[in-house]
């Protein structure tokens, strides 16, 4: 089994009659066949051969780059970062140096992306905390949606509320 190969693929391969069409090789690979004629425009896995009426035709090492392909896609990586990472496989005399500055770079796109998801999560739960979620329509997270630079999007990390929840002295009617 090659560097290329999951545990899986290596018995299909061998039981695969080469070169296959565009749905054999988007079955083989994981990707759809829309996904791999976008990544064959880009680039992405070089000249592919066509029968003479101009059927594409994939090779095993296709389909092994299509499943690098979409390993990188599913680590999140961007298509330029991808189209770095696939010539420096395909490169024997690479520099391990330049995948770890692309992986690096990726890692710290990561732990930003991360921080402004948890960022969001803070923010919606202490929105979440101030909602009474009751039959009445005032609503602190409309309001902070309505208005992002009021006070709910500078609240202060201390348990102070920036919502006036209903008292018992106003209750709630339901008149015809």
């Amino acid at each position: 089994m090659s560097h290329n190969d999951t545990p899986g693929d290596t018995d299909l391969d061998q039981l695969t009659r080469w070169p296959v069409n565009i749905g054999r090789a988007a079955k083989l690979s994981g990707i759809s066949p829309k996904m791999l004629r976008h990544y064959e425009t880009l680039g992405l896995l070089g000249d592919v051969v066509r029968t003479d009426s101009n059927y594409r035709q994939y090779s095993l090492a296709d389909v092994h780059s299509l499943r690098f392909i979409r390993r990188a896609r599913d680590m999140g990586f961007g298509l330029d970062a991808i189209a770095e990472l696939v010539s420096l496989w395909h490169n024997r005399k690479r520099s391990s140096a330049s995948v770890k500055r692309i992986t690096q770079k990726h890692l710290d796109e990561l732990a930003q992306r991360i921080e402004a998801l948890q960022s969001m999560q803070r923010t919606l739960g202490g929105l979440m905390h101030l909602c009474p979620g009751d039959g009445r329509p005032d609503c602190p997270i409309l309001d902070d949606l309505a208005h992002p630079a009021g006070p709910c999007a500078k609240a202060p990390k201390s348990g102070t509320k920036l919502y006036k929840p209903a008292t018992s002295a106003a209750p709630l009617r339901n008149t015809p």
